[in-house]
């Protein structure tokens, strides 16, 4: 199940809109606009580009640490590593399900304007 845009007004009074993940944790809150047809806006534009989003790393390169649970190469004896990348994909991967739920998923309008 993808995200979940909410649009509500803020204590100011302005519209925002805020995306929620499918176990109902707010992933991010936006901007503040004046009408709903500015937020409906804001959320075809934060929709086209969550896809393509490219991601840039500002932290210093002192600052980055190895995770503690990490199996460091040489501890792993040779062929003893996770076989499932070397076997061939499987028909029933989902993907035709996938498929199915975003073409439902498409065809069900954007917008309900409830709020």
């Amino acid at each position: 199940m993808a995200g979940i845009f909410e649009v509500f007004i803020d204590g100011e009074s302005f519209f925002r809109f805020r995306i929620k993940s499918p176990d109902g944790a707010v992933i991010a809150v936006s901007e503040p606009f004046e009408d709903k047809p500015a937020v409906v806006a804001g959320i075809a534009a934060a929709r086209e580009c969550a896809g393509m989003g490219l991601v840039t790393d500002l932290c210093p390169a002192a600052v980055v640490r190895e995770p503690a649970a990490t199996v460091r190469p040489s501890a792993v004896p040779h062929g003893a590593g996770p076989q499932a990348r070397h076997e061939p994909r499987k028909a029933a991967d989902g993907f035709r399900t996938r498929a199915k739920e975003l073409r439902r998923a498409s065809a069900a309008p954007r917008w309900t304007g409830a709020a």
